[in-house]
């Protein structure tokens, strides 16, 4: 095992240099042109992550690609980044992806070392753990993103009111719409208060407010939000009172927080029988019949 484990260390190192040795003699567009823009485009300092992924960054690219294309499709992939809030695009996850998927692998080959040095376990059945712990660190990492988006969705839920509410205050006291979400992303900070930032920095950047507020509601996973801002923007572009549909937002996602809450609470009641009818129950009963049994047993005895 041991053996096997430095001959594909060592096939690595010789692919990886014969891909280096190709990808010198026939450089990329990019390589070319990059040194004659370096001073309009500034590439970073060279650290240690960077010179490691220029190194193995394009066989890895390669790689992550064909293990992405069999684990999900790369559009719901960028749609879950874009519902969670970052930055990364599609093919940084994928590396992301395949490094766990690699740490698996290490995890599980050094366990497969351990049982072969005790067991002499069967090598098909080290061999597909191998690949699980393969496949079972890329699906961690996919699962990973999906509770990001979980627990962004719930903040974005939480804060949504409040949120609301200032923005309603804002415009009641006269400031604009894009004067009140400045203020509101300056006194606040969380999850919404980074998207509204976002919805600045375009508006900033040339964009009109309301193709702000559509891409907002296009790349948020939360309905309530979505339909907020498509309701700010349909309010900012044919000039319909904005104070009653923010409050009605407000009120609209506190009364949707609270049947939730209710359901939740009902769903809830019945795991909550669960200790009480297979533990509290069952002590209850011990202590109230083991008295009379040992007066039994006593009253027997004499």
């Amino acid at each position: 095992m041991i053996g096997a484990v430095l001959a594909a260390m060592l096939a690595g190192g010789l692919l990886l240099v014969a891909d280096g040795w190709r990808r010198a003699r026939r450089p990329s567009l990019a390589d070319r042109v990059l040194p004659y823009v370096r001073d309009v485009h500034p590439t970073p300092g060279v650290t240690t992550g960077h010179l490691v992924g220029e190194v193995f960054g394009p066989a890895w690219r390669r790689v992550t690609g064909a293990i992405g294309e069999s684990l999900g499709s790369n559009a719901a992939i960028a749609r879950r980044l874009r519902n969670c809030g970052l930055d990364d695009d599609v093919e940084a996850f994928r590396l992301r992806q395949a490094t766990w998927g690699a740490l698996g692998l290490a995890a599980a080959v050094a366990m497969s070392i351990v049982a072969w040095s005790v067991s002499h376990p069967p090598v098909v059945a080290l061999l597909m753990w191998c690949i699980a712990g393969l496949v079972g660190g890329c699906l961690a990492c996919d699962q990973w993103l999906s509770a990001r988006v979980r627990s962004h969705e719930a903040q974005l839920r939480a804060e949504f009111p409040t949120v609301a509410d200032l923005l309603a205050l804002s415009v009641a006291a006269g400031e604009s719409p894009l004067a009140s979400i400045e203020r509101v992303t300056r006194v606040s900070h969380g999850a919404l208060s980074h998207e509204l930032g976002r919805v600045l920095a375009q508006v900033r950047s040339g964009e009109t407010v309301v193709a702000a507020l559509d891409e907002f509601a296009s790349r948020t996973g939360v309905t309530s939000i979505a339909r907020f801002a498509e309701a700010m923007a349909v309010a900012i572009e044919r000039g319909t009172p904005l104070i009653d549909v923010l409050h009605a937002q407000a009120a609209d996602v506190r009364e949707t927080a609270r049947r939730e809450l209710m359901e939740t609470g009902g769903r809830r009641e019945i795991a909550m029988m669960v200790p009480v009818v297979f533990l509290i129950l069952p002590i209850t009963i011990a202590f109230a019949f083991f008295p009379g049994m040992v007066g039994l047993h006593l009253t027997s005895g004499g």
